[in-house]
């Protein structure tokens, strides 16, 4: 009978440890099987200051895009005189930067302002203003970004700064990107900073629920900040009192019952 207490005792010990660890949340708890909901499919990234855009121009005729690739170019002239394609990116390696003033300098074209576009807007421009200007007729334009990144900080496994191909992630993919929220985070206090052109706005999300597919921080912007709020206030200093009592906590059980075992 002693023995079976003593075992009870341990097995108390081990069991109340181990929920001590335990993450207690579950991502999207409302949602239902089988039902559908709606989200911005159509999200397009927007150009901000110190973006890095790759701009290609190309046509029917390649030699009539070769001004517009002057910065590294799509395609050059071979020995014997003719057009051949180049496997640098129009832009070169470091692209077109935007300036503090939300312009880039464009070949032909000129000073272009493009911050607070979309791809598609930009896009759209540049192929109207080369066709406006009677240089092609019927010009390709493809813009992409080259350095979309993001921040992820607080109570998650790793923060950093990282990058994205393309222009298209979503805050679960961030956070989870980042090693996802610890047992230490908040997933109902994930909030999203984000530069507008009013200034910087924060967005505050709850993981919890399918509500963050309807948040306009759905899919990240360049240069957002995801801060993942941790428990507590000062979390190193609370988690360590936490962890020495229930220490002391499972010591005592352990103790009283091998006292009470023995007797």
């Amino acid at each position: 009978m002693n023995k079976q207490i003593l075992w009870a005792g341990l097995l108390a010990v081990l069991l109340l440890s181990s929920c001590a660890s335990r993450k207690k949340f579950v991502y999207l708890q409302d949602m239902e099987v089988g039902e559908e909901y709606v989200f911005n499919v159509k999200k397009e990234a927007i150009v901000h200051r110190d973006d890095r855009l790759s701009i290609t121009v190309s046509c029917k005729n390649p030699e009539l895009a070769i001004p517009f690739n002057m910065q590294g170019g799509n395609f050059h002239i071979g020995s014997g005189g003719d057009v051949v394609a180049s496997e640098v990116s129009a832009g070169g390696p470091k692209g077109y930067r935007v300036d503090v003033d939300g312009d880039i300098d464009f070949p032909i074209l000129g000073k272009l302002h493009v911050e607070g576009m979309k791809v598609s807007e930009l896009t759209e421009m540049i192929k109207r203003r080369i066709v406006e200007g009677n240089y092609i007729k019927d010009p390709l334009v493809s813009v992409e970004f080259l350095n979309f990144k993001y921040t992820v900080l607080g109570a998650v496994g790793r923060n950093g700064t990282f990058s994205v191909n393309g222009d298209r992630i979503t805050l679960v993919e961030a956070i989870a990107q980042a090693g996802d929220v610890t047992s230490k985070g908040r997933i109902d206090r994930v909030a999203v900073i984000r530069e507008t052109e009013h200034g910087r706005e924060m967005f505050m999300h709850d993981l919890r629920s399918k509500d963050i597919f309807e948040s306009p921080c759905y899919y990240l912007q360049q240069n957002d900040i995801v801060y993942v709020e941790p428990k507590y206030r000062k979390k190193d200093a609370e988690d360590r009192s936490w962890q020495i009592t229930t220490t002391l906590l499972s010591l005592t059980s352990v103790i009283c019952t091998l006292i009470w075992a023995l007797k």
